[in-house]
């Protein structure tokens, strides 16, 4: 199916590594020009190498300062064209119980995932949440609220500017154990996940979901890319958990 991407202008935030690195090149293959929003430089000049020249575009951005992404907004309507399509990708957390987390990881992930969030909208919008925001997850206290925020803020914020033409959705992964080799800035925070989720923590997690796998980059991204195409223009204020059934809402 032609989804009609070719030539559009896609902003990834997050767009450097994991998921984001994933979803940047899901776009480029569609023939989109994709401009990396990430404060990971040499991560993103790693993913801008792994397609034609011109076709992604890495600029440095902060999804929590405001002026960085005006910033970034205004460089990219100034020398490639207007926005067609924003992907809020950028996020963070690191599992811990509620009362074991030190306040500055809290800081963190409401700086980065809720005001993310807020900083950015604008365009055809596709923001990654999660099935922690959808059903409350163990060791996930604040990232579940944070995400469920995204979910309840793209509802309302859908209503408001679809007279525009603008729609808002949310895609939900499960659990995507990141990779060290495209972690970048986040290697330590990779590190970490490879400690907890070992082989026997990743086959026992596995068997909570109904298709029996954890959930890979590429996993996600087709459902990014229908929702961000003119396939999807009438779909709007919906949330798609891709997540091997792991949650049936």
């Amino acid at each position: 199916m032609d989804l009609g991407l070719s030539g559009k202008v896609v902003i990834v935030t997050g767009g450097a590594s994991n998921l984001g690195r994933a979803i940047t090149l899901g776009f480029a293959k569609e023939g989109a020009r994709v401009v990396i929003a990430d404060v990971d430089d040499e991560q993103a000049r790693k993913v801008e190498s792994e397609a034609p020249s011109g076709t992604i575009i890495a600029r440095h951005t902060d999804v929590t300062d405001w002026e960085s992404v005006s910033s970034t907004v205004d460089f990219v309507e100034s020398s490639i064209g207007g926005v067609h399509v924003l992907v809020n990708c950028a996020g963070w957390t690191i599992d811990r119980l509620f009362m074991e987390k030190p306040r500055s990881e809290w800081e963190r992930e409401i700086a980065i995932d809720t005001w993310g969030f807020i900083n950015t909208v604008r365009a055809r919008i596709v923001s990654i949440g999660s099935d922690a925001g959808r059903m409350g997850e163990w060791r996930e206290a604040v990232y579940s609220g944070t995400k469920a925020s995204v979910i309840a803020m793209s509802k309302s914020i859908a209503r408001e500017v679809g007279k525009h033409g603008i729609t808002l959705n949310v895609v939900c992964p499960g659990l995507i154990p990141g990779s060290p080799e495209t972690s970048g800035r986040e290697s330590v925070w990779a590190s970490e996940q490879s400690k907890m989720f070992t082989p026997e923590v990743r086959e026992k997690a596995a068997r909570a979901y109904p298709l029996r796998r954890l959930g890979t980059p590429d996993d996600v991204v087709p459902a990014v890319l229908l929702l961000a195409s003119d396939r999807a223009s009438y779909i709007t204020g919906q949330t798609l958990s891709v997540s091997g059934g792991y949650t049936m809402i």
